[in-house]
């Protein structure tokens, strides 16, 4: 869990900048094809960017990161992905992540997941990643 933890911790803190990012410029865009158009350029942008770093990450870890993701940024992948891409994509996203053991409505608990926050404290602790 440690290897897990280590591994995706930075991509759930960048995934929260990211989104932050995008919210404040979707905000600032009334116009719903401008919106759009900016979403397909983020997420090529994005793709490119981390694509094959994601890919490469065992079932486990995507599941760490789901975690993590929730705890960074208080919505877990569906919401985010429902908000983003449409409820029917993320209804796609979620059946594929179902036939590979995932469940991309998975949520951040403290109390389930206390090893997992106590290894983010080490590393929050020590600052590995600022």
């Amino acid at each position: 869990m440690r290897n897990a933890v280590y591994v995706t911790y930075p991509y759930a803190r960048q995934a929260s900048r990211i989104l932050k990012d995008v919210s404040a410029q979707l905000d600032n865009m009334p116009d719903k094809k401008k919106r759009k158009a900016y979403l397909k350029t983020k997420e090529k942008e994005l793709k490119d960017q981390f694509g094959d770093k994601l890919e490469n990450l065992s079932i486990y870890q995507g599941k760490v990161l789901m975690k993590l993701i929730h705890r960074e940024t208080g919505e877990n992948c569906f919401e985010i992905l429902k908000e983003l891409k449409g409820g029917f994509n993320a209804q796609l996203y979620q059946t594929v992540a179902f036939f590979f053991g995932g469940n991309l409505k998975s949520e951040f608990d403290k109390n389930d997941d206390r090893d997992i926050e106590a290894i983010v404290q080490e590393i929050q602790l020590y600052n590995y990643y600022n």
